[in-house]
């Protein structure tokens, strides 16, 4: 089966315009669902309203709806106190976007930082960060609603090739980079580096945190996946099954499972908690043997992300394909074409995947299914309760597959 197209925001074509027109690495949907932020592929991030554009989508099909008039988008502005509805912005940011991931605050959440006496800025509830990772191993902080440069965060000594902010509001933002470190930043500490964390042999790829902000999972080349205590700053475990260099990661909503897509063009879905493999999902048949799973780079998979409910996964290959699995069956159950696809995610609420390529953005509705009571208590268990804690259970031996994923 095919998805349904929903729309798409298609870059300048202009022949002699070096800020963007190249390839799209990153796109990211703001944790309110208010924006949409891509790199066009050069230096050039652009911010949409995203009711504007699915308004405009509806109305117009697929034409760009960045530029379109829509409905009011109230926010509370930090700065005036009035209400604005969010406006588009492009932002230069100087060198080449590698990395998108947008941040907000929550008040309560202290600073990690115990010496604190004053700040260069207070974010409140009403803010909304994006951070941008450059070719120069630079690390920008915007305010997206006004598209100004608020930090400016300079130790990396290579491309940042991914960030991701803690879910709980924190604001501790993390930089994966070339030069084979992770980095932990606290924003409300006005961007002081907290933590470096080694141990990749190799380029690092991405990173993404768990729905708690427990762990974090890394990735990267020479097949490296890593899980890290986020309260000690330790490795938990190495992930060991990949053939070959794995550059995208994601956890599932409720925790319980985690997706990495690797060149070795299969993307494995694991139980983090036990580093155990759960599930395969293989871009070429048969599989290619690990002696020669770097041969098949028609096949590599670039991009990999967890739907809102649970149960889907979609995955980017260089196979000119997008594809939605079920986490329980084997096939894909839908597939899309899509040339040159270099990074996809879904949209806040679920109902739409975002995927990048050559500097623009095309949509797809997800597959619909309502999820059965079975799985949403499945979900809400394992939200709270790590898989040796599920085995331990006084619960039929069938019950405890079907909470740890294994059936």
């Amino acid at each position: 089966a095919r998805p349904r197209t929903v729309g798409e925001l298609l870059a300048p074509t202009s022949p002699f315009d070096k800020k963007c027109g190249r390839e799209n690495w990153t796109v990211a949907f703001a944790p309110d669902g208010s924006y949409l932020a891509w790199s066009q592929g050069h230096r050039i991030v652009k911010l949409v309203p995203w009711a504007q554009c699915l308004n405009n989508f509806l109305l117009h099909g697929t034409k760009d709806g960045a530029n379109a008039v829509s409905t009011r988008l109230p926010r509370q502005s930090s700065e005036s106190g009035q209400k604005n509805k969010p406006c588009e912005h492009i932002i230069d940011c100087g060198d080449i976007v590698w990395s998108l991931a947008f941040g907000s605050s929550v008040p309560e959440k202290q600073s990690r930082c115990v010496n604190i006496e004053w700040h260069r800025f207070k974010f409140g509830q009403d803010q909304l960060l994006l951070a941008t990772g450059l070719n120069n191993g630079r690390i920008k902080i915007w305010d997206a609603y006004t598209g100004k440069l608020l930090l400016n965060l300079m130790d990396h000594t290579e491309v940042v090739r991914d960030l991701t902010f803690a879910p709980d509001g924190s604001l501790i933002l993390v930089s994966a980079s070339r030069d084979k470190t992770l980095r932990v930043w606290d924003l409300k500490d006005d961007g002081n580096m907290m933590k470096v964390l080694r141990g990749h042999p190799n380029w690092v790829y991405g990173c993404a945190f768990s729905p708690d902000s427990s762990i974090l999972c890394s990735v990267g080349a020479s097949k490296a996946v890593f899980l890290w205590d986020m309260d000690k700053y330790s490795m938990l475990r190495k992930l060991e099954g990949h053939h070959n260099d794995v550059v995208a990661c994601e956890f599932s909503p409720d925790g319980a499972l985690l997706a990495t897509a690797s060149y070795d063009t299969r993307v494995y879905v694991w139980d983090p908690h036990i580093g155990v493999i759960l599930r395969e999902f293989g871009h070429l048949f048969p599989p290619p043997t690990p002696i020669f799973a770097g041969g098949a780079n028609d096949r590599w998979v670039r991009s990999v992300c967890f739907s809102h409910d649970g149960l889907h996964v979609a995955s980017l290959a260089d196979d000119k394909m997008v594809r939605f699995w079920r986490i329980d069956e084997e096939y894909p159950v839908q597939v899309a074409p899509l040339n040159n696809g270099l990074c996809c995610t879904f949209s806040t609420d679920g109902s739409v995947l975002a995927a990048g390529q050559d500097g623009s953005v095309y949509f797809w509705a997800t597959p619909s299914q309502v999820s059965s009571l079975q799985h949403l208590c499945r979900m809400a268990i394992r939200r709270v309760m790590p898989t040796s804690q599920v085995k331990n259970l006084p619960i039929p031996c069938k019950v405890v597959e079907f909470l740890c994923y294994q059936i």
